[in-house]
């Protein structure tokens, strides 16, 4: 497998894209794009676990359905939730007018949005941007259209690799956006992914459903979980591989890519939470089942005790050991060893449950980096998982508390 540096959606072959300042931010930033596939496509999407679910998803859920999707078109500024039926007449207005300028029917275009909760579409902003849209998309267009999904992030999320397989060149290519409102089973993110793969539909949501699991669904910024979230993976069969049904041998080189794809962008929205000054990862290892490694580890990137103590470099164990203990994993505590870990070094702070004497300017060097990795060592089995977070810090409560200004 190898990274394309520079790529981006609209690199893998036969997809175009754009993304265009509509009129829904008030900053004059992209804030509508739409990804196109040229070929008929099939497609596979996961959703918000939310029962408060935004008029777009609802409309999606029904749109991924068909056989064929070949349009995606999504919004920032406005996540036309809660916005009862005029706002689900909307997100159907704006798969129409999107089906109408790339001649498709609106069931093959799906639909996203994401920014504030509440308030009315704009909808005279956005049918006319969509019309503008459609007609710049091309094959450089990737990049505005990862900055158009943008609300509070501070960076673009956007990564592309190629596998080969029988000797055919095969490119999966994700955009995602992610701040806050993130937690596991999905939160306000959307991630766009395109490739070219001769696959079918039931496998394709097979494989997607199944990276979101150890992915997407390991992330955790706020602890909330949005109105909004949507994964969606379009594949156009372009690079005309042998038909990919069955879980063989090239499924697994397929799945191999997509989950570092989705890992990778996971990864991405948990360093660019907000107000954030450090990516943590949180590895659980030796646990009885898979089930209880993720609880655990969930649990802990999860906390804000421990997210704020990471904030201010604080070696505070006793904090992680708390929150695996109310995760309702199975594990026995008089046997949990605790270190910190990166570039700088690896400390352990606990062992069997209990702390030990260690080097505690060591350990606040180590907790200072940009990157720290929690790993907690259960000694109770054979099984691991990891999570993705960050620090709590000042400029979060700050971000949240004049959001919709």
């Amino acid at each position: 497998m190898k990274i394309l540096e520079n790529k981006t959606i609209s690199d893998v072959p036969g997809f175009k894209a754009v993304g265009i300042h509509s009129g829904v931010k008030k900053n004059g930033n992209n804030d509508l794009c739409v990804i196109y596939s040229e070929k008929p496509a099939v497609a596979a999407a996961v959703f918000t676990k939310n029962k408060v679910k935004a008029a777009p998803v609802l409309v999606s859920m029904e749109h991924i359905k068909s056989e064929n999707i070949q349009a995606i078109v999504a919004n920032s500024g406005n996540a036309n939730a809660c916005t009862g039926s005029k706002g689900f007449d909307n997100a159907v207005t704006m798969t129409n007018i999107t089906a109408e300028a790339l001649g498709l029917s609106a069931k093959e275009v799906m639909v996203a949005s994401t920014g504030i909760i509440g308030f009315p579409m704009p909808i005279d902003k956005i049918t006319s941007g969509i019309e503008t849209a459609c007609k710049q998309l091309s094959k450089i267009g990737g990049e505005s259209a990862a900055k158009a999904i943008a609300t509070t992030d501070t960076f673009t999320k956007k990564i592309t690799v190629e596998i080969t397989i029988e000797d055919k060149p095969i490119y999966i290519s994700g955009i995602a956006k992610g701040s806050g409102m993130i937690h596991p089973n999905m939160g306000t993110m959307l991630s766009f992914i395109t490739t070219n793969i001769n696959i079918s539909k039931s496998l394709l949501q097979f494989v997607l459903k199944s990276s979101i699991e150890n992915t997407y669904n390991m992330v955790s910024v706020d602890g909330d979980t949005s109105t909004n979230d949507t994964v969606i993976v379009m594949a156009n069969g372009q690079a005309e591989n042998t038909f990919l049904y069955a879980m063989n041998g090239h499924y697994m080189q397929f799945k191999e890519a997509l989950d570092f794809v989705n890992k990778e962008l996971a990864k991405m929205i948990a360093k660019d939470g907000e107000g954030a000054t450090k990516l943590i990862e949180t590895d659980v290892i030796h646990a009885k089942t898979i089930a209880d490694a993720k609880l655990c580890a969930k649990s802990v990137i999860g906390s804000s005790l421990v997210k704020s103590a990471l904030f201010g470099s604080d070696a505070n164990w006793g904090r992680i050991l708390c929150a695996i203990g109310y995760a309702d994993g199975n594990f026995m505590p008089e046997k949990v060893d605790i270190s910190f870990k990166n570039d700088v070094g690896i400390i352990q702070v606990a062992k069997n449950g209990m702390g030990i004497p260690f080097d505690e300017p060591l350990a606040k060097s180590i907790l200072e980096q940009e990157y720290v990795n929690i790993l907690i060592d259960l000694k109770d089995g054979e099984h691991s998982a990891t999570a993705w977070g960050c620090d709590l810090s000042y400029d979060y409560v700050k971000i949240n508390g004049d959001y919709r200004s």
